[in-house]
């Protein structure tokens, strides 16, 4: 699915995102990953929605938060509740990095993307992250690559997913380590991810591997 289609799709239900039910979603778990976080400066919050809470959550915990998605009306409503972050209307797979980030986040969003622009925007965000900068997101618990139309949520979207073994190698190989992996509700296959960026080569020292390029794969479909 085009990613500009998607963000029509979410379009039909902004409003949604901002009920009291969704408010606390995914808070462990960002909590969690950031105790790994070692600055707190600027941070991103890719697929933001409209509800704020996980701008709410860096603020209080010290970052510079902004947010990202490509769903206009979802962004109209977040800069309502926060007119003072930025936010950005744009599709993360075309969307020029303007600085790097201490913490990176894509909580139920970059899954949506389809499978043959997984690899470049895990490649792209890894590349967005600081020295040391944490990103959490997530992912479908699978073994392997699959995408799949689904409809369940009342609006047509996409899921693109490349397999648990392929994701960690892919972070090894742009200059991240992952710090925790989770199936967080299980017996579901939601699976979230922690990974931090290395230090980039100073002294001498092992550095991040970004500029490698992966050996190409093939895509397995339902």
């Amino acid at each position: 699915m085009d990613p500009e289609a998607l963000g029509r799709e979410y379009d039909k239900m902004a409003n949604r995102w901002q009920e009291a039910f969704l408010q606390t979603n995914g808070f462990a778990q960002f909590e969690r990953a950031i105790r790994f976080a070692k600055n707190r400066g600027p941070a991103l919050d890719i697929g933001c929605g409209s509800s704020g809470r996980f701008i709410n959550l860096l603020l209080k915990q010290g970052f510079a938060p902004e947010g990202l998605d490509v769903s206009k009306e979802m962004i109209a409503l977040a800069r309502q509740r926060h007119p003072d972050v930025s936010f950005y209307h744009a599709d993360i797979s075309k969307w020029s990095f303007p600085k790097q980030y201490d913490f990176i986040s894509a909580w139920d969003s970059t899954w949506h993307l389809p499978l043959n622009l997984q690899e470049p925007v895990l490649h792209k965000i890894c590349d967005g992250l600081a020295d040391n900068g944490v990103f959490i997101f997530t992912t479908g618990a699978l073994d392997g690559p699959h995408e799949k139309p689904d409809s369940s949520m009342g609006i047509e979207v996409w899921y693109g997913i490349l397999g648990i073994p392929r994701t960690l190698e892919l972070l090894d190989r742009f200059g991240c380590v992952c710090r925790h992996l989770e199936y967080d509700q299980f017996p579901e296959q939601h699976l979230y991810i922690i990974a931090q960026k290395r230090p980039s080569m100073k002294n001498g020292s092992l550095g991040a591997t970004s500029n490698r390029e992966p050996p190409s794969m093939p895509l397995l479909r339902s």
